[in-house]
């Protein structure tokens, strides 16, 4: 049994089925394509090919399939290259579908590449981290990083469906569950006090009894925001409240070379810092900041750096973030816990002091 979430996009509207034990209705999915003539293809890491080497059988059978390195690392250019070479090889056409099962990683790899080989094909994807079901697989986003610069290369291009299976965390070690976890806060930070509120009241952990809920409630936000602003170009607000702690975070993934953090940590560390700078626009108070940091320990993620990092490099990376408009960085602030804006004009002095406050120097 599973239920559905519409993503309401006009021409691009696609499902997100969610179960567990999802195997027999990718495999349907996939079969379905075939009988149609269409030729399929599969891409995903090694870690999920040796943890759940069985489901990924049950859910692709015999179609062709890339393996690639797992970690952050493998979202670049190099990778992208083996990717439009794999489809290349298996004669993928236009009417052909790419299966991205994995992380973030590879669903942002593998559907940037989708987005851009013959100048795009269908894919659907399979996230198997709790990080990718409830955040990266959902809303189109594709993409690659640069050394200058997290996601800076990428297209917009929708799935034609997401097959989130709660089973598939069985596995997902404990690192990633809690790097998963920063994005859930950081729905209840930007716009879902409740969900903020049983967060602080007791920590979300693969044995929660209410885990398939809460992933549905953050799918089910992002997808709203998603149909509002799909290609993030409001002028204030919208897709760009998701970046909620991003600013700050992809500076670190940045100057750390994309592996001494997960994305996740990297984000619960800008998620500590985003609070601070809130703190000092005036929005929250210094119990608010406190309450942030307490929900993200609670959840065995970093409330500030591991070890300090230069400003200087950490600020240079925050020029190069996509929110830059006109030359200038937008943040997402705070204005209460559960209430989220975005801001521009923001003193660089305001935003660097956050930055040392979590361990910048």
């Amino acid at each position: 049994m599973h239920t559905t979430l519409r993503v309401n996009l006009g021409e691009r509207s696609y499902d997100l089925f969610f179960g567990s034990g999802l195997h027999a209705a990718v495999r349907a999915r996939i079969e379905e394509a075939r009988a149609a003539g269409r030729k399929v293809a599969v891409v995903t890491d090694a870690n999920l090919a040796a943890a759940q080497g069985a489901a990924l059988d049950a859910m692709t059978g015999d179609a062709p399939r890339l393996v690639l390195p797992a970690g952050e690392s493998t979202k670049c250019l190099g990778e992208l290259g083996r990717v439009w070479d794999f489809l290349a090889v298996n004669r993928l056409d236009r009417s052909s579908l790419l299966v991205a099962a994995g992380g973030g990683v590879i669903g942002d790899l593998a559907g940037f590449a989708a987005a851009s080989y013959l100048r795009g094909i269908p894919f659907i994807q399979v996230p198997t981290t709790l990080l990718a079901m409830v955040d990266s697989s959902v809303g189109g986003k594709t993409g690659i990083n640069l050394s200058s610069g997290k996601n800076l290369v990428g297209a917009f291009h929708q799935p034609h469906a997401v097959y989130i299976d709660i089973a598939l965390l069985g596995t997902l070690p404990p690192r990633e569950f809690a790097a998963g976890m920063a994005e859930v806060i950081k729905y209840g930070l930007l716009g879902d006090a409740e969900l903020f509120a049983r967060l602080e009241r007791e920590p979300l952990t693969p044995a929660s009894g209410d885990l398939a809920e809460v992933v549905r409630r953050c799918c089910a936000t992002k997808a709203r925001i998603v149909e509002a602003d799909e290609r993030e170009t409001a002028a204030e607000g919208g897709r760009a409240l998701l970046n909620l702690g991003h600013t700050f975070g992809h500076a670190i993934e940045q100057v750390t070379g994309y592996g001494a953090y997960l994305h996740g940590e990297a984000v619960a560390a800008g998620l500590c810092a985003a609070a601070r700078l809130s703190q000092k626009l005036g929005y929250i108070g210094a119990a608010e900041v406190a309450r942030v940091e307490a929900v993200v320990a609670a959840h065995a993620l970093p409330t500030r750096l591991r070890s300090p990092l230069a400003l200087p490099a950490l600020v240079a990376a925050m020029g190069r973030d996509k929110k830059v408009r006109a030359g200038g960085l937008r943040f997402v602030v705070l204005r209460a816990l559960g209430d989220s804006a975005t801001q521009g004009g923001v003193d660089p002095a305001l935003a660097e002091a956050a930055f040392r406050e979590v361990g910048a120097e």
